[in-house]
């Protein structure tokens, strides 16, 4: 009598009675454990940008108040691993200049204020503050940063908004900046 178990000299797999071969063609085969996917290190900033995306979207849908979107923000998974300097300097400084990076954004707008996505709304926000307050990040990583936001959180096409808003705003907010990267670029 042949051991079921043994290796059949053709391949490298134990060799099946006809009883063992019949199970596992009736068994459903199982799904193979997909390999962890391997996510591009974010910065802290990036992740401070993201909680302030969420916690600026409570402030314009929910009407809360900053203080209490503070505390639940912190309280969320990964907080930890985000900037929270910055975190508070752009949330807070969105809540306290709400009107006037509001004034900043509306004539650049196609539309109400009303009338754009919460989502892009604070991805505006986010850019404008930083455009205006945040002189260490450069204005293209800034542009750069508020598209994924939008790109993740908003909705299918709201990231060309946000880019054309942010786009028209940078030589205002940042005119030496842009300027020189201008010229550096040849247009």
């Amino acid at each position: 009598m042949t051991d079921p178990t043994a290796m059949s000299p053709s391949n490298t797999s134990p060799a099946l009675t006809p009883e063992q071969a019949l199970c596992a063609t009736l068994q459903p085969a199982l799904p193979t454990p997909a390999k962890p996917r391997k996510t591009a290190g974010k910065t802290g900033r990036a992740r401070a940008r993201e909680f302030v995306v969420q916690a600026l979207y409570q402030h314009l849908v929910g009407h809360n108040d900053a203080a209490a979107i503070d505390q639940f923000t912190r309280d969320l998974i990964g907080f930890h691993k985000s900037d929270a300097a910055h975190f508070d300097a752009v949330f807070h400084g969105c809540v306290a200049q709400a009107g006037e990076l509001d004034a900043l954004i509306a004539p650049k707008l196609d539309r109400g204020l009303q009338e754009i996505s919460p989502i892009e709304h604070a991805c505006m926000w986010i850019g404008v503050y930083e455009f205006k307050n945040c002189a260490d990040v450069p204005w293209r990583v800034v542009l750069n940063e508020c598209i994924e936001l939008a790109k993740s959180f908003g909705g299918t096409d709201g990231h060309k908004y946000v880019n054309g808003v942010l786009n028209a705003l940078a030589p205002e907010l940042r005119p030496l900046e842009v300027q020189a990267d201008q010229h550096r670029r040849g247009a």
